[in-house]
């Protein structure tokens, strides 16, 4: 019968150190662990401490090192190659695994892979750049909040998220929209932005200023081309910028507010300017970018293959909305 050889594991090795330590012979110890004495002889040759003691921690750890070939990334330089210009042209490691598997037809890699992979570059070499590939940019994982006041005294009509509909909160049906405006380090620049929640799509414009009244103006104007049934709540956080809400109730949308210091209660528009801050750092002069760069990358956002969309993108998902109110608008029988 053909003769299997096994690894030698961590209770193989502290019994080896057991045995040495009372002064067994590299025989005793292999008949001991039902091993030849040339495996014995190898193990304590190769993995010996700098002493030359005899430590099975330290043994299983180089053992463990040799056999250790680099990550999948770094042996596959097709893969590597694919993973590494799709996180640069801005997807994340979780878009670049689940689109790779939609077009394979089956998981290539999964993120965690490529999170690993790039966060160890940063390690071993010492290089910050790479954390460039990564969605926050961020050399570590975690966030940083500060609770600030909040003029929930000031907006007039002001309803609470929880008189929201039900339908507002599971996504299924589209036609609920958050709102909230995109800030920059250099004072008065902002970017307002609207989010449609089952479809992900984001609309955005740049105000002249954050006064409530050309807020609410920028917000009536891309809503109305919309069709009513696409356009039924709106939620935005207690800035003052949105003390003119009450001007949308005339396109027939209810609009709400989140608790104060509850911006999670809007989660849809927070995830959707944190993906363009990876285009738009907050330090960015919007002074000096132009309207066709800013379209362009609004367009790169809309056209993201998104996990939450079985990695359609939010332009396809928005666009499928409209054509079905098309066709029901088009083939409902007018009374007679």
């Amino acid at each position: 019968m053909e003769q299997r050889y096994c690894q030698l594991s961590l209770d193989d090795r502290i019994e080896l150190a057991r045995l040495q330590a009372q002064g067994c012979s590299i025989r005793q110890i292999a008949a001991s662990l039902d091993r030849s004495p040339s495996t014995i002889s190898r193990e304590l040759k190769r993995n010996r401490a700098a002493t030359k003691t005899y430590k099975p921690v330290l043994a299983q750890e180089r053992t463990a090192a040799r056999r250790w070939k680099g990550s999948r990334l770094e042996r596959d330089a097709a893969l590597r190659g694919k993973v590494l210009a799709r996180l640069g042209a801005g997807l994340s490691p979780e878009q670049v695994a689940g689109r790779l598997a939609l077009e394979s037809g089956e998981p290539p890699i999964s993120h965690e892979t490529i999170y690993r992979f790039i966060y160890a570059q940063i390690t071993r070499t010492n290089d910050f750049s790479w954390r460039r590939l990564l969605p926050r940019a961020k050399c570590k994982r975690g966030r940083r909040a500060r609770r600030a006041s909040s003029p929930v005294s000031f907006i007039e009509g002001r309803v609470s998220i929880e008189q929201r509909p039900a339908a507002a909160s599971d996504r299924k049906l589209p036609g609920h929209w958050e709102a909230d405006l995109m800030l920059f380090a250099k004072y008065g620049q902002a970017i307002l932005t609207l989010h449609e929640r089952h479809s992900r799509i984001l609309l955005a414009h740049r105000p002249p200023s954050k006064a409530s009244r050309p807020i609410v103006a920028a917000l009536y104007r891309r809503l109305e081309p919309i069709p009513e049934p696409m356009r039924q709540t709106l939620t935005f956080d207690n800035g003052t910028e949105f003390a003119k809400h009450l001007k949308l109730h005339k396109l027939g949308i209810g609009t709400y507010f989140c608790d104060p210091h509850a911006p999670w209660q809007k989660g849809g528009i927070e995830n959707a300017i944190g993906r363009m801050r990876r285009r738009l750092p907050r330090k960015t002069d919007l002074a000096t970018l132009s309207t066709k760069h800013f379209l362009a990358m609004l367009n790169t956002y809309n056209n993201t293959p998104r996990k939450c969309l079985d990695y359609h993108t939010p332009a396809e998902a928005f666009l499928s909305q409209l054509l079905h109110f098309k066709c029901e608008s088009t083939f409902r029988r007018a009374p007679e």
